[in-house]
């Protein structure tokens, strides 16, 4: 799905999430994290993530958040899913809004898209996200949430 821009696309009705504020969420970090470089984020269901997850990874479940890191060169980064419903969930688990865990999952799918991987990293990814968690006002991310 390359494009000039950052992209979302809904796929799903999210009741509660102020898209406004997500596009935004979306075009702070392209500005702030990915130094300008573009992707694509899809907003969409369980379901959908279901599909997603068993056709390029294998496991036939569904899941908060997929990376796919683009091979077109250095510009487009990639695409990322989110589960609006897993997002809910979590939201609702953690008490926090559904708009904070939408960017919590945005955060983590980008800084995937930009070549870390929290399992393989010696935690790498780990302090940019607490990094990046602290800039924007976010509590707790997936890898903190891991740890506990």
């Amino acid at each position: 799905m390359p494009s000039e821009q950052t992209t979302l696309l809904f796929h799903s009705a999210t009741p509660g999430l102020e898209r406004r504020l997500t596009r935004a969420f979306a075009k702070r970090l392209e500005s702030e994290v990915t130094g300008g470089r573009p992707f694509t984020c899809l907003i969409t269901q369980d379901r959908e993530m279901r599909r997603l997850n068993r056709d390029f990874l294998d496991n036939d479940y569904p899941t908060d958040v997929l990376s796919f890191p683009s091979d077109k060169g250095p510009g487009f980064l990639g695409d990322i899913a989110i589960s609006f419903q897993q997002a809910r969930r979590q939201a609702d688990a953690y008490s926090h809004s559904i708009g904070q865990e939408v960017a919590i999952l945005m955060l983590h799918g980008v800084l995937h898209l930009l070549g870390m991987d929290h399992e393989s990293d010696r935690g790498r990814m780990a302090r940019a996200e607490d990094k990046w968690r602290a800039r924007f006002h976010l509590p707790r991310g997936l890898i903190q949430r891991s740890r506990a």
